[in-house]
């Protein structure tokens, strides 16, 4: 808890105080009063840029001078490229061949270089650490990282301290950081909250994990949900939510569909399909017992227009 409040104080006045928002349609449907903590209004769009400020801000100058490389999807790229230029420092992001386009481009955009490979064939995590050592590059990994769980954990922490305790947190799950962080800061304000973690159907290494008691690795999942497409938890990542996870369940790509459709007709909102997992699993009832008063990340909303329109068209 006291590096979540640490990373608070680095990410104040740079990250967004992202806002909570209620829909009373939502509660009907939902039987609870639900507390949306919309992530896709951070910079770059996501969560992601809370772990990544962090983690840079905490790097000596020396460091920075000679840059950083890091290795994702696309929303962790995004943000490890920004807090690069913000921090006057340059980035190098290893990206997957079939990332989506607005996210590479983001990427770019915030004047990254570019290392394409096939995620499907290749290893992300080797050629991350070869560029680190040939170049002299601090590698940023997206969520094995004590740094980078500490500062997505401010958005547990944010949300907490507007509404209020909480019963249950619904929270999407990848790697894991971002449910490392929250419930590492949830659960030390709010002790006895239940911790619910959200997986795609075809993504469900966390879920395998905690049965097996160890990470187990799965294949490469095929989902819409890019930002969840894990084959297996992170380590570290993994100890924690281990200890304090109190249940994950799976949604469909047809129900993160239906909840993305929800957002944007209902509650005036764009979500890239992982940041609509959480969301999705409320709606479709898979949080059982259904508590009084329940917190849902919206963890991201980086989707571009034709993919938006390709997924619910």
């Amino acid at each position: 808890m006291a590096a979540a409040r640490a990373a608070a104080r680095r990410l104040a006045g740079v990250a967004h105080r992202t806002p909570v928002l209620r829909s009373r349609t939502l509660d009907a449907l939902a039987g609870a009063e639900v507390h949306l903590k919309c992530e896709n209004f951070q910079r770059v769009g996501a969560f992601k840029f809370r772990g990544a400020y962090n983690a840079l801000s905490r790097l000596s100058p020396e460091q920075l001078a000679r840059g950083v490389v890091a290795y994702s999807s696309g929303n962790h790229a995004q943000a490890v490229a920004l807090a690069a230029r913000e921090l006057g420092s340059h980035a190098v992001i290893v990206m997957p061949e079939d990332s989506p386009q607005s996210k590479t481009d983001a990427t770019a955009g915030y004047g990254a270089e570019i290392v394409r490979y096939d995620r499907y064939t290749g290893d992300r995590v080797a050629l991350g650490r070869q560029l680190a050592e040939e170049r002299g590059l601090a590698l940023i990994p997206p969520y094995e990282h004590p740094h980078i769980i500490a500062g997505q954990g401010t958005a547990a922490l944010e949300l907490i301290e507007e509404t209020g305790p909480l019963d249950a947190l619904l929270t999407p799950v990848g790697g894991g950081g971002l449910m490392a962080g929250s419930a590492t800061a949830a659960t030390a304000l709010v002790p006895g909250i239940r911790m619910i973690g959200v997986e795609p159907e075809a993504g469900d290494d966390t879920l395998r994990s905690l049965a097996a008691g160890h990470p187990v690795t799965i294949p490469v999942p095929h989902t819409i949900a890019d930002g969840q497409a894990i084959a297996t938890p992170g380590e570290l990542t993994f100890a924690v939510n281990r200890r304090l996870l109190d249940s994950v369940v799976l949604v469909s790509d047809d129900e993160i569909r239906a909840a993305m459709k929800f957002a944007f007709e209902r509650l005036k909102i764009v979500t890239e399909p992982s940041g609509a997992s959480a969301l999705a699993a409320l709606l479709a009832g898979r949080v059982t017992p259904l508590p009084p008063r329940i917190g849902v990340i919206i963890s991201g909303g980086n989707v571009g227009l034709e993919r938006f329109l390709e997924l619910l068209g």
